[in-house]
């Protein structure tokens, strides 16, 4: 979506009553011969060996375990094309990270504590913190149209999207219902679809596995959880 697209959607929302719906896009099904003579991108290593482009992972911890500690040096990592543990980034790619919590104070010092000697490069991490709101606005719910098309305007030309976390950003329905994960499935297939991989930070459960409907990790190439 570039930045009419993006300006006319908001247009269509505020002159219209209810959730406006995407258009239906005509599907095509090619040829086998035909789709073999495609030049589809391929997938490129982000953070080796367990991010690529276009790569939907998760990431879960109980409360307390540093879930935006590991979060904030992957992030960092990708900026700089660093290393975190025994990950490195063979080259600096463009991070949106979404913080959907920590008061802006707290992200700060989040960020001087895993700064590397090699800063990021201006543009490279760009963060969200709820404490850049305005008072009259309340956060995005992407697990809604309007709350998916207000992220829009700050993806631009970011190639990895953290989603940090999944509670905080996606309140409607219910987190064990598979029906209420569809439209944040929807968005991140979306954003595959653009070369982005997404990164999605997220609660454990009362036994030990990820919160919620188990559904959410078909869609996934890597789920990571962290131990003490």
């Amino acid at each position: 979506m570039n930045q009419d697209q993006y300006n006319a959607t908001l247009e269509r929302l505020d002159a219209e009553i209810g959730t406006p719906k995407p258009p239906v896009a005509q599907l095509i099904a090619l040829d086998a011969h035909a789709l073999a003579l495609m030049q589809f991108k391929m997938r490129e290593i982000i953070l080796d060996p367990w991010l690529h482009t276009q790569d939907l992972c998760m990431v879960f911890a109980a409360r307390g375990i540093g879930k935006t500690h590991f979060a904030m040096a992957v992030a960092f990592a990708i900026a700089t094309g660093g290393t975190f543990a025994k990950w490195s980034a063979p080259k600096p790619r463009k991070v949106l990270y979404l913080d959907g919590e920590l008061p802006g104070g707290v992200m700060q010092q989040r960020m001087l504590m895993h700064c590397p000697d090699v800063e990021p490069e201006p543009g490279y991490l760009r963060i969200f913190t709820p404490d850049l709101l305005p008072e009259d606005r309340t956060m995005p719910d992407l697990a809604t149209f309007e709350g998916q098309v207000a992220i829009e305007a700050m993806i631009l030309d970011a190639e990895v999207v953290i989603v940090d976390n999944l509670s905080a950003w996606a309140r409607s329905g219910r987190e064990n219902e598979a029906e209420s994960w569809l439209p944040i499935a929807d968005w991140i297939l979306s954003l595959r679809r653009r070369g982005i991989a997404v990164i999605l930070i997220h609660h454990a459960g009362k036994g030990g596995l990820q919160r919620g409907t188990s559904k959410r990790e078909d869609l996934l190439d890597a789920v990571i959880g962290l131990r003490e």
